[in-house]
């Protein structure tokens, strides 16, 4: 559904097949696309699963033909009776103030996550954040190599690949398509994890990793630090992932990371978290007085 509402937005035109499934006419078909491609391009976070994606096409289309909709329902499998299950919000950090632009990625990999406060993430070049800073050069690239593989002329391929990921991108197979993505490395905004040869810094990876691998994540980017990550906050199937860090003992609260005054409200719910984890004396409060993973980087480059 995904694919086809952004060729609509491309071409104007709807899937040859749907004919069969629906009663109204070509154009009254283009007419839901519009409809729905629309309410796709708002809705926050954007479908996930096959449940919220007939969601929004029953929600989009209400007061349509009852077998119109049933039939665009049927040509993509989505459920006639989607089982949603609503997620409290209510501990949640809503969207504040200083968010620069929201990505939308793709499923992340089992490498991408390097400890518990960064991960690397891959977003569409469809994507309308990064399709507008998308080189030409990359995108050139992307289609010769596709037309390199349909001769299987793999050499050929693989060397175009190598200069695409040089640049910052990567062709990704989702869905049984070749994707181009654009990389971003993510550091989580506001909390601390131990570093991996730290005490519990194995746990903290393993915990990001098992909250983030397969997933597809909303990320809200606020800046770009001195390393060239993108300083965000992360959601995952509706859980603010610095809270569950954080509520697991498994990071600090990361003031250097958290100063600004819009963020009042974020930094007290990330202290309220921290100290459910310190009172409940779980993960790295199990110590009566863990290191700070910035006292620690701050002695080993000092050589102590």
């Amino acid at each position: 559904l995904s694919r086809d509402l952004f060729n609509f937005e491309a071409t104007s035109q709807v899937p040859e097949r749907l004919g069969s499934y629906v009663v109204s006419s070509k154009k009254a078909q283009a007419n839901w696309y519009g409809k729905i491609l629309e309410a796709w391009k708002q809705a926050k976070p954007r479908p996930q699963t096959a449940d919220e994606a007939a969601s929004l096409v029953i929600a989009t289309l209400k007061g349509h033909k009852k077998a119109d909709v049933e039939g665009l329902l049927s040509f993509y499998r989505l459920p006639l009776s989607p089982n949603l299950v609503e997620v409290s919000t209510e501990s949640h950090v809503s969207a504040p103030k200083g968010v620069r632009f929201e990505l939308h990625t793709l499923p992340v990999d089992q490498k991408s996550v390097a400890d518990g406060d960064t991960v690397t993430v891959y977003v569409s070049s469809k994507d309308p954040i990064v399709s507008s800073t998308l080189p030409k050069e990359v995108s050139l690239a992307a289609v010769k190599r596709a037309k390199a593989r349909e001769k299987k002329n793999y050499t050929e391929a693989d060397a175009l690949h190598k200069k695409i990921i040089a640049s910052g991108y990567r062709m990704i197979n989702y869905q049984n398509e070749e994707v181009l993505a654009k990389k971003f490395r993510i550091r989580l905004r506001g909390i601390d994890s131990p570093e991996s040869k730290m005490p519990f810094g194995k746990e903290a990876h393993d915990e990001l990793l098992k909250m983030v691998e397969g997933k597809i994540l909303k990320v809200l980017v606020y800046e770009e630090d001195r390393y060239g990550r993108c300083v965000g906050d992360i959601y995952c199937n509706g859980k603010f992932v610095q809270e569950v860090m954080l509520k697991k003992g498994l990071a600090w609260h990361y003031v250097a990371y958290d100063k600004r005054a819009e963020l009042a409200k974020a930094r007290f719910c990330k202290i309220q978290w921290e100290n459910e984890a310190k009172e409940k004396r779980i993960g790295l409060w199990s110590s009566t007085n863990p290191e700070k993973p910035w006292e620690w980087r701050k002695n080993k480059r000092g050589g102590n």
